[in-house]
């Protein structure tokens, strides 16, 4: 296949908006969302107003980049993380755990932007989902093998239930897993993901938010236990 050759205007406009963004994340991280203005972007740039609003129609439409950006990463960052392919799916479970908390305290003004409070007045693009699940799909890898305790049983049957009636989130599991919707695996896979991952939101949106202040608690320790202890609930290897 021949690669797309793109002018230089094309190439001139990519580069111009990725700056565009770069300063965007300078000020998301000094002041949050509410700290990015296309007015002190354009003045830093030596842009005029109407010139920066040729790349993005208003902060709404910068906003919605940053977040997909924010969730791409943090996909990549999870699916690539190292050990991802062990065998044993309670080290994985580990590495995913790691890579998860790695990202976000890394740079915690995108994990707010996309985990934290939302936006006043701004509404998350509408393929956020898609790109959220992305990076949960890991998960479900790791949980399809699990066999949940009586406890769990409730909640595995009612996600799936969701499955079944729910053809692209069937679709969204067995890209991951190669179960089919009937396959009582497919609730098992997505409890114990979505468990994980609100354990996972649970504590690292408190350490990046500063809330362990003054308790002690060393957030690893905690992303690990809390990790064997579901990895116990689903009798995991």
């Amino acid at each position: 296949m021949t690669a797309e050759v793109r002018s230089p205007r094309a190439r001139y406009r990519e580069q111009t908006r990725a700056e565009i963004k770069a300063a965007a994340l300078d000020q998301l991280a000094e002041g949050g969302a509410q700290a990015v203005a296309l007015t002190r972007i354009a003045r830093d740039m030596g842009l005029s107003g109407p010139a920066l609003y040729r790349y993005f129609a208003g902060r709404d439409e910068l906003l919605d980049e940053l977040i997909r950006d924010a969730y791409d990463d943090l996909a990549h960052a999870v699916t690539h993380a190292r050990g991802f392919g062990a065998r044993d799916a309670r080290a994985v479970l580990h590495t995913l755990a790691d890579a998860f908390l790695d990202w976000a305290t890394a740079q915690p003004h995108r994990y707010l932007l996309i985990q934290g409070t939302p936006v006043p007045g701004h509404a998350a693009p509408p393929d956020t989902a898609e790109r959220a699940r992305a990076a949960l799909g890991p998960f479900l890898t790791v949980f399809a093998s699990g066999d949940p305790s009586d406890a769990f049983r409730p909640t595995v049957e009612e996600m799936a239930g969701w499955v079944r009636e729910d053809d692209s989130l069937a679709a969204w599991i067995a890209e991951h897993t190669g179960l089919p919707p009937h396959d009582a695996r497919t609730g098992t896979a997505l409890a114990g993901a979505v468990l994980a991952w609100s354990q996972l939101h649970g504590t690292v949106s408190l350490a990046v938010s500063g809330q362990y202040g003054g308790i002690g608690p060393r957030t690893r320790t905690l992303l690990l236990a809390q990790a064997d202890a579901l990895a116990d609930a689903f009798r995991l290897a």
